[in-house]
């Protein structure tokens, strides 16, 4: 497993992964930006202070902490979204880079891969925003933080990457008997959420690690070609 995530980490600096690093981290900076804005709008509309200098200096500088939290707690949400839209291409490249013998996944149709995306979305937001609130309680805040987020990553990435090979069902059974292995490896993706800036590598690290991840777990289903024919390991049967 381990060695899985530092193959990940370094294709995903790599020139293999990096123009695709590149999108992925403008997008979620992007959507982060507009998340926070719209966090701001809501808090400025909702929360009424009186007008003292001082008071609105000192919550100023609060509200710049806050957001700062604000976004962290909002990256898991933006990456789960970003991931839907790249990953297809992410593990295109990282089956032929490390598998080019085997037959390479098929991308999910594209309704399928946006109704899955926005699904994740709000659930992973839903939970983040409800840990949000814990942000009072020391200590209890970040570890729900850390826990939730790695189960929810390990779970998404797992199943995108192995629905390339699967349907949806099949993938989440096999995600489920591996369930402890899963989320021991969310575990391992999860501290990059702590780190601003590195956090933005998510969707592409995450991608990558899960690609490498459900290969080594897992042996790969029959196939079919283009012209029908059942295929496994590269070679028509």
């Amino acid at each position: 497993m381990l060695a899985s995530a530092l193959e990940a980490f370094r294709q995903t600096f790599s020139p293999l992964l990096r123009g695709m690093l590149l999108k992925s981290m403008a997008l979620a900076a992007l959507l982060l930006v507009v998340l926070a804005i719209a966090l701001e709008a809501a808090l400025t509309h909702f929360v009424h202070v009186p007008s003292y200098p001082w008071v609105e200096t000192t919550l100023a500088i609060i509200a710049g902490f806050g957001l700062v939290f604000g976004i962290i707690y909002l990256m898991p949400a933006v990456s789960s979204l970003v991931a839907g839209l790249f990953l297809d291409d992410v593990a295109e490249r990282v089956e032929k880079a490390s598998y080019p013998m085997d037959p390479p996944g098929q991308p999910q149709p594209v309704l399928r891969s946006l109704f899955y995306s926005l699904r994740f979305f709000g659930v992973v937001l839903a939970v983040n925003l409800a840990a949000l609130l814990l942000l009072l309680v020391p200590g209890v805040n970040v570890i729900i933080f850390y826990v939730a987020n790695a189960y929810l990553i390990s779970r998404e990435y797992f199943e995108l990457a192995a629905m390339r090979y699967r349907t949806p069902e099949e993938a989440r059974r096999l995600r489920q008997a591996h369930g402890v292995q899963v989320f021991v490896a969310g575990l391992l993706i999860a501290p990059i959420l702590f780190v601003p800036i590195l956090n933005l590598i998510l969707p592409v690290f995450g991608t990558a690690f899960m690609v490498h991840f459900h290969r080594r777990i897992a042996p790969l289903p029959l196939l079919r070609d283009r012209d029908g024919a059942l295929v496994i390991e590269g070679r028509a049967l």
